[in-house]
């Protein structure tokens, strides 16, 4: 490294990293969360997922209305397919990349 600021900017966002995902779960293991909290919780990764996933079929034109982003949606479609019949999330990541790849390899998107 030809700077030592940059290697201890790296260290300094490893560590914040680190910390931001150990110690929820240090002080998670040591307290009871009450039920009403755990089910609250158990929606955010559909409401994380479900945000990416929209965020990522809508092409936003400043002052105007945002306009669909055809070939986004036309390989979410085979995707929400497996994602119906095998509810696997390995499968549907492999059927959303093949569906883009033959989408590209045709000249759609």
């Amino acid at each position: 490294m030809q700077n030592p600021d940059t290697l201890i900017a790296i260290l300094s966002c490893g560590l914040a990293t680190w910390l931001l995902r150990v110690v929820p779960i240090v002080l998670v293991k040591r307290m009871t969360i009450p039920k009403w909290l755990l089910h609250f919780l158990s929606f955010v990764p559909v409401a994380i997922l479900s945000a990416i996933f929209v965020e990522n079929l809508l092409v936003i034109h400043v002052g105007h209305w945002p306009s669909v982003n055809w070939p986004n949606l036309f390989a979410s479609l085979p995707a929400i397919g497996v994602a119906i019949i095998t509810k696997s999330l390995f499968a549907v990541v492999v059927a959303g990349v093949a569906s883009m790849a033959v989408l590209r390899l045709l000249g759609w998107a």
